[in-house]
């Protein structure tokens, strides 16, 4: 049933690598403001679920939905691919990807890393685009970094870059993939800041992480992906605090150990 309020919603979704099925069947739902956090182990099919709802990996079989328009399919299984570009192209822009690694350009400055992609993909105005890009860059705090390049940037400044850089598209939602995992624990700290004052502004957000006291945190809903299928999903509270399958016990057990 399409849920016609939700930004994003994803409905038995299968996604194959060859003949190793990393997603079996998962359902998920993002409403605007929603704060929706993947969990669970490595190879547990986080990252690949991300990939999939923003179309960087083609899935076999399932429905995505982008605020209740599906995305329309030619082929099947294996040879199932988006069958129109422009819609392809339109939701990209409105799920502005953060990932582990920061894939900042290392020939332009901070500041023109960030006004890239909403000057040549989406055509808007270069001076409109600056202010934006400068607004966007003193709110995660590297305001003063503009004129920096990336390797003169420690990896937490290169990852605020962006997230700055994915919020001057004026996305309908983030999506961040591992956003602190390539981070020691101080940088990761600030990066965390950030996230959670984005969460605190209403922004609809995706994220795999391995963080879970960020997810407790800051989350509205928790998902545990288990060998490619949901295993357990809920309020922080329900996931954190009171667990119902052994694998999750098992999983939180561990992270807490580790």
């Amino acid at each position: 049933m399409t849920d016609t309020s939700a930004v994003i919603q994803i409905t038995n979704l299968h996604k194959s690598f060859g003949q190793l099925e990393v997603l079996k069947g998962v359902d998920i739902t993002a409403h605007r403001g929603d704060v929706v956090s993947l969990i669970g182990s490595s190879g547990s099919g986080k990252s690949t679920l991300l990939r999939c709802c923003n179309l960087l990996e083609d899935s076999q079989q399932g429905e995505i939905l982008f605020k209740g328009e599906p995305v329309t399919w030619k082929g099947e299984t294996h040879a199932r691919r988006p069958a129109d570009a422009k819609q392809v192209l339109r939701i990209r822009t409105n799920l502005s990807m953060v990932f582990q690694q920061f894939n900042l350009w290392a020939h332009m400055t901070i500041l023109q890393n960030v006004m890239e992609a909403p000057i040549t993909v989406l055509g808007r105005d270069k001076a409109e685009v600056e202010d934006s890009a400068r607004r966007y860059l003193d709110k995660v705090g590297i305001g003063d970094k503009c004129d920096n390049y990336p390797a003169q940037l420690s990896g937490g400044q290169q990852q605020r870059a962006a997230i700055a850089r994915g919020l001057c598209m004026e996305p309908e939602a983030l999506l961040f993939d591992e956003p602190t995992s390539a981070l020691d624990p101080e940088l990761e700290q600030e990066v965390i800041k950030v996230i959670k004052d984005l969460a605190a502004e209403g922004r609809t957000m995706l994220i795999v992480t391995h963080d879970m006291k960020m997810a407790a945190d800051i989350s509205s809903h928790v998902v545990f992906l288990h060998q490619g299928l949901i295993e357990e999903e809920g309020t922080p509270d329900d996931v954190f605090g009171a667990p119902k399958s052994d694998r999750l016990r098992g999983f939180l057990s561990a992270t807490q150990a580790a």
